[in-house]
């Protein structure tokens, strides 16, 4: 498996320390040379009738619009959190043939709630814990009315580690969210199957991208908060391959995918920006103005081009707030809880 904290940042990816106010500090690292060929976690199944160039690359959003997902067997855990309002257990399920694991949260009665799957920011694989990066959301949601599930994402705490690490270049999460809302919904909880959501931080939100344009009508909206760029090549660009230190591992994303400027078509299909015509779903976007891990720019251009596109999107922007959200954490939610309440009718 790759070392996560070398390909953690790899185009979707904010690596700063203070980018996830529960992640754990983590040394920096060399890397290992990655596998000796890439080869997407769950490829889509050519149809009979298409010749072999007329399938997307492997590792590409059009390939994840061709995926078949599976999602299901949502298993409860241990309680690990119980309030007046709310329980919290670690769980499982199953997608893609592997089993992922998360934390789960559950409102106190009878149900049926609304529900709303998370996708944590970058917090390298090796440290990281069963449902770190999202624990202030996932209680907020839960003391709202909402069941709220916390994807891990593969390679991280209880779930299955995969060959190619992050060599999919986070297709593999997309997936892995995907599959967490099909499982949700497949589960015999109190879930309301026509009122579900999806949200995510940081590398999160490019996460949530992914899966609107790959997946449109799989959620009824999309949050994000302190997301990083819609387009590939900024984050590759910001951490990757100025970094000396990351040196061998751009030189590995050169040769196999070959460099933004030689092979752009690779990178637009990795882009979510590059297929914003296909979400169908209102989207909101929370930013703070002193964001130094990812700039706010990113999303004055993300909103552009979804409104260009036709996406209903509000883009929040918070004076002052830096990446992790702290002075107004509680004020995002709460302009957060008016969305939801407006789009899960």
């Amino acid at each position: 498996m790759i070392p996560a904290v070398v390909l953690g940042l790899v185009l979707t990816a904010c690596t700063t320390a203070t980018e996830d106010p529960d992640a754990v500090p983590t040394p920096s690292d060399g890397s290992a040379a990655p596998p000796a060929s890439p080869e997407p976690s769950s490829p889509a199944e050519e149809s009979p009738t298409s010749a072999p160039s007329e399938r997307p690359h492997p590792v590409s959003i059009p390939a994840l619009m061709e995926q078949r997902y599976d999602g299901r067997g949502l298993r409860l855990g241990p309680v690990v959190l119980e309030t007046a309002d709310q329980t919290q257990y670690e769980v499982t399920y199953r997608g893609d043939g592997l089993t992922i694991s998360g934390r789960l949260a559950v409102p106190k009665g009878d149900g049926p709630f609304p529900a709303i799957v998370l996708a944590h920011g970058y917090i390298d694989p090796d440290y990281y814990v069963n449902g770190q990066g999202m624990t202030r959301e996932r209680e907020w949601f839960a003391s709202q009315g909402y069941v709220a599930l916390h994807v891990d994402y593969r390679n991280h705490a209880g779930s299955s580690d995969t060959r190619l690490g992050e060599l999919d270049l986070r297709m593999g999460y997309t997936e892995d969210v995907i599959n967490a809302v099909r499982a949700l919904r497949r589960w015999d909880g109190p879930v309301d199957d026509e009122r579900v959501a999806v949200g995510g931080r940081s590398m999160g939100g490019g996460v949530v991208y992914n899966v609107l344009t790959a997946q449109p009508g799989l959620v009824d909206a999309g949050v994000v908060w302190a997301p990083v760029s819609s387009d590939a090549v900024d984050n590759y660009e910001r951490w990757i391959a100025p970094d000396p230190s990351r040196q061998g591992i751009a030189d590995e994303i050169v040769r196999r995918y070959g460099a933004p400027r030689a092979n752009p078509e690779f990178w637009e299909g990795i882009s979510a920006r590059t297929y914003f015509d296909e979400i169908t779903e209102p989207v909101l976007i929370h930013h703070g103005t002193s964001d130094d891990s990812c700039p706010i720019r990113w999303s004055h251009e993300t909103t552009r081009l979804m409104e260009r596109a036709g996406v209903d999107v509000t883009f929040e922007v918070y004076e002052g707030e830096e990446h992790a959200f702290g002075p107004q954490f509680f004020a995002s939610m709460e302009r957060t809880g008016r969305f939801l309440r407006q789009h899960l009718r």
